[in-house]
C-alpha cells in the first residue's frame, strides 16, 4: 500500500527564508504570561530555543512575582507552535496556565532573553 506524503513548499532539507514565508499573511504578535513553577527551571532558555526553532521573533523575561512573560511574533502557525510549547514548557517546569493577549508591540529582530522586570 502506497501512502502519499504531502510535498513541502520548499526543497527538502532547506528551511524557508523568513521573507518567503507568509508574505500574504500578516504578522501576529502576542504577549503571554506563564504561571506555575516556571522560574529556576530553564524556562526562558528553553522558550528562546523553541521560538528560534519555529522562526519566531520576540523576547522572554522573568517577572519578579514569579511568572515568565514573553512577546512572540510571526505568522499564525509560528506563533501557535510557540504557544503550544509554552503550555508544556521544559521537563523541569510545571505550567499551571498561560495568559495570552494580542499585542501591538514591535518585536526585535530574532528572539532574545531580557532582564527581569
Amino acid at each position: 500500500m502506497h501512502v502519499a506524503r504531502p510535498t513541502a513548499p520548499f526543497p527538502v532539507g532547506r528551511a524557508p527564508d523568513r521573507e518567503s514565508v507568509g508574505e500574504n499573511e500578516p504578522m501576529r504578535t502576542v504577549m503571554i504570561m506563564v504561571h506555575g513553577r516556571v522560574q529556576g527551571v530553564g524556562f526562558r532558555y528553553a522558550l528562546e530555543a523553541a521560538a528560534q526553532r519555529a522562526g519566531a521573533r520576540g523576547w522572554v523575561r522573568n517577572r519578579r512575582e514569579g511568572t515568565v512573560e514573553a512577546l512572540i511574533a510571526g505568522d499564525a502557525a509560528t506563533v501557535d507552535t510557540v504557544l503550544a510549547w509554552a503550555h508544556q514548557g521544559p521537563p523541569s517546569a510545571r505550567v499551571d496556565g498561560v495568559d495570552t493577549a494580542e499585542s501591538s508591540e514591535t518585536p526585535p529582530d530574532g528572539f532574545e532573553i531580557r532582564a527581569t522586570a
